[in-house]
Formats: structure tokens, C-alpha cells, sequence
């Protein structure tokens, strides 16, 4: 045995805070060479000139490796902090040596925010005091496109008749001893995952107003608004998986994988509740989440607790949630209902690649139960029923018999019979909509919960780490919900974001944005 093994404690608890010490000295370090490689690739690029795109593609990936990598030191650390403060111990774990603070420039507009000190001496109810100071500390904010400087002055006032000292409490801050306000902590997350800019193009756009925000710095900001705000997330979830009706999907995501040198690829998948087309007034809402693989256990996970129906795809590892359980005999929680916009696209790919006038006649009949269901949107769900099983039923029928005779002519082995037996062998599942008001002819509600993450994958080409997925994930469930019920994702952000810490966690119900108030009262004046 090593002398460094020989002396490993052999206390349990004493063993496992070696071992976050050590876990934590592995990351920095990790840390240290992927900046190490970055600054090669950089000084590459300049000996080998601008021409050299694959140099400048190496860069861009090495920093939203290292951006996610100080988001999970940043996460790690506010989980410890809350922890610590919880338990109200200190801890053995050495912190890390602040670093020095570049003063705020001073060119920004200054906005002095006092807090006046209480009226009344707490210790002897004397009403005459004296001042003999305050303290001050300024915070960098972020306003309607500009920056300003928002300085927090609290008068020390001194009781007259027994010299007690007496000074507003500090208000709470979203990331103590930290600078960023809450306005500009949401616009750095709506600007990342609602309009797509890396951090690193954060920094040059803020740059060019004359304030210097490292890449680095709001990595660590995300990180601790990812710990601060994943409970509200949570909330979201449980919301969508109680509704009647639940559409769900995934897209890929590529991911570094620094270890093999190249990316892998993760998913992300959503969950959507929106029942605003048969006329419901529940709040609509999408709930996402990450996995570094597409089996079905994460299928299962994005759908635990949900009952009623699945509007989904064809893919295989939903097939579970519709069977009943074997072993104790409990119902399936969830009946398939099946998407025809897939279905759909199926014969629509054979029909621009054959010209095949029976794709051609069968694409007619599903656009005119489309325009059925044009029709019936928004109507309750016993009207919608009506017009179904008397307009849809029929062309439903006459469908399935053109689709039966079509392939009973043509080669089993062609694409064309592939899209009709996809249609055919879920004709259960795409046509139980007929006699439910409540469901949707097609998943595209899902659909569009998926659309902004493909923006987003082609402006970052990837997720930096799977815990930069799971993060995603959050802000994702916060923005594209804030988005579902016309509330301004970045403004309620700032709100919240000021509102949370202090907010008590058995009422986050209150904050959810279909309750959010536009004149919701705000940390910061403006």
C-alpha cells in the first residue's frame, strides 16, 4: 500500500469529505487543461492564419466545454451553500480564493436605492437617531437593452437616548456576494436558450457597450439560476403530467465528449399539456428533459405519473406505458393516440419521389379530415365528438379500405407499402380521436415545444456536457412555458428571480407564469 492510501482517514464521514475535496481538485484541474487547450487552439489560429475554419470550430467547442464545466462548479457550490446554510454547520471544504473584482465602469448611470433604517430602537423604543454612516455595495443590472449600476445604501443611524445602532437588513440577492441584478441574470438566460447566443457571443455584444462580463462569470450565473430555479421546474412537470391529455417527443442533441475527442448524442425530450383546443382553461405548459441516450427507461421517466392519453410517435419504448402490468395486473396508465401529421409525411415522401396517383388520392382524404378538425377546434369536447363521428367517421372508413386495396396490388417490399402498413397497423391508435373531444388528431403540439431546441442545436452545434442537457432542460421548461401562456419569458424571469429565494417553497405555485402578474411587485425600482 501507497503511504497515501496508508493514510486515507477511516472515519466514514471523514472518507467521503476527502473525496469531494478530491472530486472537486480533478474537475478544477479538467478545467485548467480544456482552458490550457483553448488558448493553444487560439495561438494556432494565429500562427496559421484565419483561414484555418477547423481552428476556429475547435475554439467555439472548447468554450462551451469549459462554459458548462464552470456552470456545474457554479451549480455544485449554491447546492453546497444552501446545504450548509440548511444545516447551519460549517464545512471542512476548503473555498475558493475570491477573485479580484474589476470595478464597474463608471460611465454606466447610477440609480441609489436606499433602505431606510426602522423608525423605532429595537432595544430601548427610542424614536431620535443620529446617523453615523452606511454601507454601500453596488450591483451591476441590466435594463431595456442598456446597463445601469444599482447601488444598495443602508444608513447606520444610532439611537440618541442609548446609543443602539439600528440598519435595514440587506435585502436578498440573487447569488450572494455576487453583482449580477435579477434582470440581467434573465436576460443572459433568455438570451442563451430562448434566442440562441452562446455566452461567448454575450460577452462580445455586452463588450461593445463598454462593460466587461467574462464568458466564465455567466457560466458560473447560470449555474447557480439553474439550482435556484429547478424547483419551479419541478412544479411545471407535475402540472403537465396531472392533465387528461399529454403530447410528448424528443430531438437529438449533440454532446462533447472530451474523453474519445469527438461528440455523442443525447436527447431531449419534452412532455406538452395544452388542452386550449377543446375550449379547457387549464393553463398550457411543456415540461423537458434530458438523458444521455434514448432507451425507455427516459421515455418512461418524462411520463411518470401521467394517466389518460399519449399523443406520440411510433418509437418503441412508449409501448410500455400502454400495456397493462404483468405482474400485478394494474391497467395501462396511458392509451396511444397515435399522430397523423407522421403518417401523413410518410405518404407524402412517396408521392414526391414516385408521383404515385394512389399516394396522391390517399393525401386527399387526410387533408380533408384536416379540414375537419379546423373546423371543430376550440369547440367543447361533445361537439367536437359530433362533428367527428358524423364527418370524419366516413372518410375514416373509406380510407382504410382504399389503404387495404392499395396494398393488397403492390409490392410488399416498396416504400409505398411501408408508409400504408405504418398507417394500418396503428389504425387503433389514429383513430381513437373519433370518440374523445379531448385528443388531437396529431402530436404537433409537441412538435412545436421541439422547434426551438433545432434552433438553438444549430447555433451551438452542441451541449457542452450532459449536465449543460440538463440544465437546457430547465430553462427550457421555464421559457417555453412562460411563452405557452403569452407571458414575456425574460421579464418574468427577472421577477421571479428576485422573488424566489425569499418566496416560501410550499407556495411556489404562486409564481408559475399563467399567475404571474405583469405589476407584480419588483427587488429593483426601475
Amino acid at each position: 500500500m501507497s503511504r497515501a492510501a496508508a493514510d486515507l482517514p477511516e472515519d466514514p464521514a471523514e472518507l467521503r469529505r476527502f473525496a469531494e475535496a478530491l472530486a472537486a481538485e480533478v474537475h478544477a484541474k479538467t478545467l485548467l487543461i480544456e482552458k490550457l487547450k483553448m488558448q493553444l487552439a487560439v495561438l494556432r489560429r494565429a500562427r496559421f492564419g484565419r483561414s484555418s475554419e477547423k481552428l476556429d470550430r475547435d475554439i467555439e467547442q472548447l468554450e462551451l466545454l469549459i462554459g458548462d464545466m464552470e456552470e456545474s462548479d457554479a451549480e455544485r457550490q449554491a447546492h453546497s451553500e444552501a446545504a450548509q446554510s440548511g444545516a447551519g454547520a460549517s464545512s471542512s471544504t476548503p473555498k475558493k480564493k475570491p477573485s479580484v473584482r474589476v470595478p464597474l465602469p463608471d460611465h454606466l448611470p447610477l440609480e441609489t436605492i436606499v433602505h431606510d433604517a426602522p423608525c423605532v430602537c429595537p432595544t430601548c423604543g427610542g424614536t431620535r437617531f443620529g446617523r453615523i454612516g452606511a454601507d454601500e455595495r453596488e450591483m451591476l443590472e441590466y435594463v431595456a437593452s442598456h446597463f445601469k449600476r444599482v447601488a444598495h445604501v443602508r444608513p447606520k443611524m444610532s439611537c440618541r437616548a442609548c446609543e443602539m445602532i439600528v440598519q435595514a437588513p440587506m435585502p436578498t440577492l440573487p447569488i450572494e456576494k455576487g453583482r449580477p441584478g435579477p434582470a440581467l441574470l434573465a436576460h443572459v438566460i433568455v438570451s442563451k436558450y430562448c434566442d440562441h447566443l452562446p455566452l461567448h457571443r454575450q460577452s462580445g455584444i455586452y463588450a461593445r457597450e463598454g462593460v466587461t462580463i467574462d464568458r466564465s462569470v455567466m457560466a458560473g450565473w447560470i449555474g447557480h439560476m439553474a439550482a435556484l430555479l429547478e424547483p419551479l421546474a419541478e412544479r411545471i412537470a407535475r402540472h403537465v403530467r396531472a392533465g387528461p391529455t399529454v403530447h410528448a417527443d424528443d430531438t437529438t442533441v449533440p454532446v462533447l465528449d472530451p474523453g474519445r475527442g469527438r461528440t455523442k448524442t443525447g436527447r431531449l425530450w419534452t412532455a406538452v399539456r395544452d388542452e386550449r383546443h377543446y375550449g379547457s382553461t387549464a393553463p398550457p405548459a411543456a415540461f423537458y428533459l434530458y438523458s444521455a441516450d434514448r432507451t425507455a427507461e427516459h421515455a418512461h421517466a418524462l411520463l411518470k405519473g401521467c394517466s389518460g392519453h399519449l399523443h406520440a410517435d411510433g418509437y418503441t419504448g412508449f409501448g410500455g406505458l400502454y400495456e397493462a402490468d404483468p405482474k400485478t395486473g394494474a391497467p395501462a396508465p396511458l392509451k396511444e393516440v397515435a399522430c397523423w401529421a407522421h403518417a401523413r409525411r410518410k405518404l407524402y415522401d412517396v408521392h414526391i419521389e414516385t408521383k404515385s396517383p394512389a399516394a396522391a388520392q390517399a393525401l386527399e382524404m387526410i387533408a380533408r379530415l384536416f379540414a375537419i378538425e379546423a373546423g371543430v377546434k376550440g369547440r367543447v369536447p361533445a361537439e367536437r365528438v359530433a362533428a367527428r363521428r358524423e364527418r370524419s367517421a366516413p372518410v375514416l372508413a373509406e380510407l382504410r379500405a382504399f389503404l387495404d386495396a392499395t396494398l393488397a396490388r403492390i409490392s410488399g417490399k416498396s416504400d409505398f407499402a411501408k408508409a400504408i402498413r405504418y398507417a394500418t397497423s396503428r389504425w387503433t391508435a389514429l383513430t381513437r380521436y373519433v370518440d374523445d373531444g379531448r385528443l388531437e388528431m396529431t402530436n404537433n403540439a409537441a412538435e412545436r415545444a421541439i422547434r426551438p431546441l433545432t434552433l438553438g442545436r444549430k447555433n451551438y452545434l452542441f451541449a457542452g456536457s450532459d449536465e449543460g442537457g440538463r440544465r437546457a432542460a430547465i430553462m427550457y421548461t421555464l421559457i417555453e412555458t412562460a411563452r405557452f401562456n403569452g407571458v414575456d419569458p425574460e421579464a418574468w424571469l427577472a421577477d421571479i428571480i428576485a422573488r424566489i429565494a425569499d418566496h416560501p417553497i410550499n407556495q411556489l405555485d404562486e409564481l408559475l407564469p399563467w399567475k404571474w402578474r405583469r405589476d407584480a411587485p419588483q427587488a429593483v425600482a426601475a
